[in-house]
């Protein structure tokens, strides 16, 4: 509580106040005190909600706010409520050395002027301050209590002097003892000069009600600050209020507005003159310094009014001393403690020289240093009046973001918001932090325009690097709260086949370890619909499980900038972790709908189980209503042995992206898969594809998606100059017309295709060199029944029934070779394009399992650029119709 209240008590009560009640009149200062009590009290209530919800360390207000709503909120208010400090420090100071200049004026010793003199003397005092901050601090609390008494003292001193018969020296610098007419009279606003408005006034009187942050700020040393912060606080407004409202009225009762100050003014030595003026049924006459605007005493003219009207000026002069030098050194202290605070969260960058600590209580010398020079250039101003609309500018910017911390952390409803302290509400909270920002702008419109925009541009730096910390703030709660209620509202909704979105299941394994799947998927899943890395973990990799950390894996994503989850599971194969992936990943609607997975490039050195499971994996998608992307890089697209020997050739080092985190992992399992979590390597998806052409093969209507795909890759900046193409089958009588039709198709599908070309020789047969190929590469696959005997022929087929028969392969030879002429076409036309979509072949129950493989490989084989075999559910994902 006496830390609040000598921190309220500054310098405008002493040296402002008075002067406020004349501009505004009893009854407006009033308003004016209360208006910043009802700010500071919501605020208090805040503030006592927060610091119960668990320990406040240093930092004060900063560390509040950044712990409740988190960093990218955090960070700015910490820069603003340091700033803030600063100038509450040059504001005391300025107000010390303006009464320092009072009495070398009364007493005929000026150093230059009075503008000068002020600059000169709170230099002096700023210097002297940082010197006493740097000595140590150890004593500062033992002398809060004895500047805390000098103030009673000088409060009392005060309150006799308004009693005490006013002497004729008194009267004639306007100062009585009660008097209702005087009362009467300064009971409403008389503005004057530039600064006669009210809420210039409420600007300037606000920073002396700053100080209710003092005692969260020592919440570390409070033996129950649970109990103490909320008490101390609210006793600490209390009190103070009292005493404000007190001085602003007895001061108003007991001087008038404009006086002299000369003793010739009186009556008996002036009683020939008119006078109308209420001093003139006083005994006096200012009449003729009022009018000319002369006048030196008096509420309007004087700013030390409290020590003229006390009983002995002195022990004012000694208040004011202790009310301005111990809050500006209070506040020379905290704001490098805020700083060298935020400092070590590392929020920003370019700012950790200014948070080194020396000594064993870590000071923060370098940030004494920068508040120095902060306060020091606004002391050059040596206007109170100027500095003090400022501050309040600051303060009610710190005061609205405390304010809605406490509502937000209180309607997102998180199990860890239990502050001890309970009467509070969210309402007042956000109240407060309307009411505060809505003063902003009414008190100097500009400051709060540049403090808006101060606090927009750093929010903007720190949402968009996205600090590697985690305070359990209320935005994430409130995320949370979001996600769960969007989800839930999105059950409810029947799909339609304009909300269709293609959401994948991508087979990754560690994603780290295939970049080019993770970066194809990404580029047109990003920001459009939902992506999932699965990495399916089977049971022969028991050694590895434990390595495969998904904090690591998110992080991998999370540097690349691939929005995707990552699901690690479990499964006894490939076929059972897809399927029950298919079946179990996703949130309501927010589910699978495609699957994706790269082709396999040693399928012909797999044994018959591994290509039985991949061609099977392929079915039950269908099966269970998937789609199916299979992609395929000349290459391959696991690059685990690269990252040991050499980079791939379809592969590049990204040097922009830097592997930061080394050291953290230091301690980890040495396996491959977690050695190489932080290596970001850039694929052939991450580059500009320039003027070249994506060549979609649309062999089979498969309800759209292979249109689909090539439209939103082009939405992203780096396929953005790609030329889409699309090659249909037809006859060379009707190439025209077929070719017409699918242009008018694509066009009422508001799809963005260059040419269509019509494929009239899809029916030819393949080369016989192709053809031969093709054959060698079925060759350890086939039965061979016709140099067997029948009875060794029927053995193999019981003991190899993976392995292809003569009539097998005669009843699927035509579609053999559609697949090999498919190639050749598709190589001659294709062969400087960025990407290549081909219809997947459907696997048929009838059609052998390596055959099959065959296919896929036969389709993507000899091009330099990826290829996607892809195949939709027969489900129309796109239409022309608007409703």
């Amino acid at each position: 509580m006496i830390r609040c209240m000598l921190n309220i008590w500054g310098v405008i009560l002493f040296l402002r106040l008075s002067w406020i009640t004349s501009q505004a009149g009893i009854l407006l200062t009033w308003v004016i005190i209360l208006m910043s009590v009802l700010v500071t009290s919501i605020t208090a209530l805040s503030v006592s909600a927060i610091s119960t919800n668990g320990r406040v360390s240093s930092g004060g207000a900063y560390f509040m706010i950044s712990r409740t709503l988190g960093p990218e909120l955090g960070g700015p208010i910490g820069v603003v409520f340091s700033f803030a400090n600063a100038l509450a420090c040059a504001l005391n100071t300025v107000g010390f050395s303006e009464t320092v200049r009072d009495l070398l004026i009364e007493y005929d010793s000026q150093i230059v002027d009075s503008v000068n003199d002020v600059r000169i003397i709170g230099s002096i005092t700023v210097t002297v301050l940082l010197l006493i901050s740097l000595a140590g601090m150890e004593w500062e609390a033992k002398t809060q209590i004895l500047f805390f008494l000098v103030l009673i003292v000088a409060f009392i001193n005060y309150f006799v002097g308004t009693v005490i018969p006013a002497t004729p020296q008194k009267q004639s610098m306007g100062i009585f003892s009660y008097r209702s007419e005087i009362f009467l009279e300064n009971l409403f606003p008389d503005w004057r000069g530039p600064d006669g408005d009210f809420f210039r006034m409420f600007a300037i009187f606000f920073p002396s009600a700053i100080g209710i942050l003092a005692g969260a700020n020592i919440s570390g040393d409070l033996k129950e600050p649970e109990i103490a912060i909320p008490r101390g606080t609210l006793m600490a407004i209390f009190c103070t209020t009292i005493s404000y409202l007190a001085i602003s009225s007895t001061v108003g009762a007991c001087v008038l507005r404009d006086a002299s100050g000369n003793l010739n003014d009186s009556f008996p030595l002036n009683v020939s003159e008119a006078c109308d003026d209420l001093s003139c049924s006083l005994g006096w006459n200012f009449t003729e310094c009022r009018q000319s605007g002369s006048c030196a005493f008096g509420l309007s003219n004087n700013f030390q009014v409290l020590v003229q009207v006390s009983g002995f000026g002195p022990l004012i002069y000694a208040g004011i001393f202790a009310a301005t030098l111990s809050s500006a050194l209070a506040f020379l202290v905290s704001a490098p403690k805020v700083f060298q605070c935020l400092c070590k969260d590392n929020i920003y960058p370019y700012i950790g020289f200014f948070g080194k600590g020396y000594g064993k209580n870590s000071e923060p010398l370098r940030a004494y240093l920068l508040c120095y020079i902060i306060a020091m250039c606004f002391i050059l101003i040596a206007e109170l009046n100027v500095i003090a609309p400022l501050i309040s500018n600051f303060f009610l910017c710190s005061y609205a973001l405390i304010n809605f911390s406490c509502f937000h952390a209180s309607i997102t409803n998180s199990p860890g918001w239990r502050p001890s302290f309970r009467y509070y509400s969210p309402w007042t909270g956000l109240f407060g932090a309307v009411v505060s920002v809505v003063l902003m702008f009414l008190l100097t419109w500009w400051a709060a325009l540049i403090s808006l925009g101060l606090i927009i541009f750093l929010f903007g730096y720190v949402a968009y690097k996205k600090p590697e910390v985690n305070w359990g703030s209320s935005v994430q709660a409130s995320t949370y709260n979001m996600a769960l209620s969007y989800s839930v509202s999105l059950a409810g909704v029947e799909d339609h086949v304009k909300n269709y979105r293609p959401q994948c299941l991508v087979l990754t394994g560690p994603p780290n370890l295939r970049p080019a799947l993770v970066d194809f998927v990404g580029s047109f899943t990003k920001n459009v619909s939902l992506m999932i890395c699965g990495d399916i973990l089977m049971e022969d990799e028991k050694s590895v499980v434990s390595q495969r950390n998904t904090n690591d894996m998110i992080k991998w994503l999370n540097q690349r900038k691939v929005r995707s989850f990552y699901t690690a599971f479990k499964a006894s194969s490939l076929r059972d972790g897809a399927r029950h992936l298919l079946q179990a990943s996703g949130l309501g609607k927010l589910k699978p709908n495609i699957l994706v997975l790269g082709f396999k490039m040693n399928w012909l050195e797999s044994s018959s189980q591994v290509i039985e499971d991949y061609i099977n994996t392929i079915y039950d998608s269908f099966d269970s209503n998937h789609g199916v992307c299979v992609l395929r890089m000349m290459d391959g697209l696991d690059i685990r042995d690269e990252l040991q020997t050499e980079v791939n050739q379809a592969f590049e080092m990204d040097e922009a992206i830097e592997s930061d985190q080394q050291n953290s992992d230091a301690d980890s399992d040495g396996d491959n898969t977690k050695s190489t979590v932080n290596d970001q390597i850039k694929t052939v998806f991450q580059n500009k594809q320039g003027k070249k052409t994506i060549d979609v093969y649309w062999i089979s209507d498969d309800g759209g998606l292979t249109l689909l795909v090539p439209y939103l890759l082009t939405r992203r900046k780096r396929w953005r100059r790609c030329k889409v193409r699309v090659f249909i089958i037809g006859e060379q009588q009707t190439m025209e017309n077929d070719r017409k039709e699918m242009m008018t198709l694509l066009q009422r599908f508001r799809l963005d295709v260059h040419d269509v070309i019509v494929m009239t020789d899809s029916e030819r047969p393949p080369l016989a060199k192709n053809t031969r190929r093709f054959e060698e590469t079925l060759a350890p696959f086939r039965l061979n029944e016709a140099q067997l005997d029948e009875g060794t022929a029927q053995q193999q087929r019981t003991e190899c029934p993976w392995k292809i028969t003569d009539k097998e392969m005669d009843a699927l030879r035509l579609k053999s070779e559609k697949k090999v002429h498919l190639n050749e076409i598709i190589r001659r036309n294709s062969k400087h394009a960025a990407l290549v979509l081909v219809s997947l072949p459907v696997p048929q129950a009838d059609c052998p399992r390596s055959l099959y493989m065959a296919w896929l490989d036969t389709l993507s084989c000899g091009l330099h650029c990826p290829v996607l075999l892809i195949r939709g559910n027969q489900q129309n994902v796109m239409t022309f119709y608007c409703q």
